[in-house]
This record gives structure tokens, sequence and C-alpha cells, in this order.
């Protein structure tokens, strides 16, 4: 079979011939791939640096950790990959597939669950949101944070403030559904007196950080309290595309009622991830289908995976492979 072959960590995918994989158990079928995302955690796991990466293997392995296919009987599914899934065929669990409703595209719901999960994860379980709640989603302008805008406006928030760098995504994003957008190309203060008239008038309920570094800094002084009752914030770290590493003060945690708390592979239950595939991927694969969710998203073929794979993606769209 045709598929997108990782040699060498740190080198992209090579468009090549692969052995089909293998069903091993009964928990496991074989499906015919239609749709890929390219994800940051997908390179990220490609180039050893994610820490749910692979180990080495001499004989290469098929980048890609979800997709949409076909069984055997025609049923069109979102499934999470056992094998990797840039590839004709892939292997995936029975117990982890969703099926897609119609007036959904296979390129469209392929880009979605990595950004649900990212989101609405962090906004069900990690923050435990409740309508009429004011977040702050710092980072806003790439695919994830353009989805997380849209299913917090869902799950009811009142309020929506966005960060990002990206001036001309930024004002995109107000038709999304966010309410206010800060940009974080301005100096320091002005970013802090920002966020500051926003949680004076409306206090910051849930944060949702998809950059951490030195932005995640200025938010944390923001919420520093100076001894007086403090309203809760839930800080939920998701990403760290700005740095992996902040400077937090002790003196913050003791001012403020602070919940802080990471959302990624391995920090949910096993029945937090039953509900993402039982009721959360379903719901919003038909939100999407009803076009009530708006999904950017840019589409190669298979062949063009050495072109695209480095391809740095504007307006914070997802490149989607389709076979």
């Amino acid at each position: 079979m045709k598929a997108a072959v990782i040699y060498t960590k740190g080198e992209m995918p090579k468009y090549a011939e692969f052995p089909e994989p293998i069903i091993e158990n009964e928990n496991e079928v074989l499906i015919s791939v239609k749709a890929v995302a390219i994800t940051n955690l997908d390179k990220g796991k490609a180039s050893g640096k994610h820490y749910s990466s692979e180990n080495e293997n001499q004989n290469g392995f098929v980048v890609g950790s979800d997709c949409i296919g076909l069984l055997e009987n025609g049923t069109r599914v979102y499934a999470r990959g056992i094998s990797g899934t840039i590839a004709e065929k892939a292997v995936v669990e029975k117990n982890r597939m969703v099926q897609l409703p119609d007036g959904i595209s296979n390129a469209t719901a392929a880009a979605m669950p990595n950004a649900v999960a990212g989101s609405a994860m962090a906004l069900r379980f990690r923050s435990g949101i409740k309508p009429g709640e004011t977040v702050l989603i710092n980072g806003a302008t790439g695919f994830t944070g353009q989805i997380a805008i849209q299913i917090a406006k869902h799950y009811g928030a009142k309020r929506i403030i966005v960060t990002g760098r990206n001036e001309n995504t930024l004002q995109e994003l107000l038709k999304l559904g966010a309410d206010e957008i800060i940009s974080l190309k301005q100096d320091d203060e002005t970013i802090v007196k920002q966020i500051q008239a926003i949680h004076k008038e409306t206090p910051i309920d849930i944060v949702l950080d998809y950059l951490w570094g030195h932005s995640a800094e200025l938010i944390f002084s923001v919420l520093k309290g100076n001894g007086n009752f403090t309203p809760k914030t839930r800080y939920v770290s998701i990403g760290a595309m700005s740095g992996d590493i902040i400077q937090l003060s002790a003196s913050i945690l003791r001012s403020v009622d602070l919940q802080l708390s990471g959302s990624g592979l391995g920090s949910w239950t096993k029945d937090e991830v039953k509900l993402l595939f039982s009721e959360i991927l379903p719901e919003m694969f038909l939100l999407a289908a009803q076009n009530k969710l708006k999904v950017n998203i840019e589409e190669f073929p298979l062949s063009d995976i050495e072109k695209i794979w480095n391809t740095e993606v504007s307006d914070g769209k997802r490149l989607v492979v389709t076979i």
C-alpha cells in the first residue's frame, strides 16, 4: 500500500510502499482510509519530540494517529489508529470509532477530532464550564483555538476573549463568536491593562492556554490577588507554542482562588475518553454537518506528503491529506 513513512525521526515522511497492517486481536478492524489531518501532535511524534512518541523502528513507521475511513460494509467512520493512519489502509480500534452523519465531508471530519479533544475536554472536564461564564482563550488564531471559540459558545460561555499575533485572523474570530480580541504584538503593559480591565468588569472564569510561555506569565500577573477575596479562575494548559517553561511566583498561587491543570494525552480518565467518543465527537460532527460549526481546511493528496509536511498554513487552517 502507499503510505507516509518516517524512516528516521526528525526527517519528513516519504511517499512510499509499505506493508499493509495486520489485525492482531478482536478489538481491531482494518479500514480503507479516506482522509487524515496533519496535526502538531503527529508532527511532534514524528520528530520524536512529543512525550508520546513511538520508539525508533529501523524499518520505518507510518505517521498519523487517527483518520476518516470506510469499514468493509461501507460505513463511514472516524477512528483512532493502532497502526499509522496516513496510508491507504489502517488498523483501528473498534471501541474508538464514531459513525459520521450525512452532510459532512471526509476532509472536514478528519480535521475536527484533534481540535475538539483539545478544547471540549478542557472545557467540560478540566474547567467544568457553566453557562454564563467568561472564557479567555490564549492563542486562539490557530485551528484549535478557532474550534475552541465555537465550542465555548455552544457550551454557554457569555463572554469570550481571545489573544493572538495574527491581526487579520484575530478580526475574523469575532465572526466565530469571540467578543473581544487582544493582540499579543502589543507591549506587555498594554496587554496587561487590557486583561485587567476585562477581569475587573467580568471576572475571567476559565483560561484555555494554547501558548504558555511569556503570554501565560502576563495572564497570571493579572490574576494575582492583593489579600482580598477573589473569584475562582480555572486555568487549563493545553499547548506550549510559545515555550514550555514559565516563571510562576508562589505569591500568585497563594493570593488567588486558582485551579491550574493541564489537558492532553495521559491527563484524561478512561471515562472521559469514553464520553469523547460516545457524546462529544458525535455532537460536534453533527454541528458541522448542520453548518453550525465552521472548519477551515486545505486539502492535498497523499502523493504530495513530502511537499506539504512542513508547509506553514495561514489563517489557522488545518492541512488534510486525502486518499
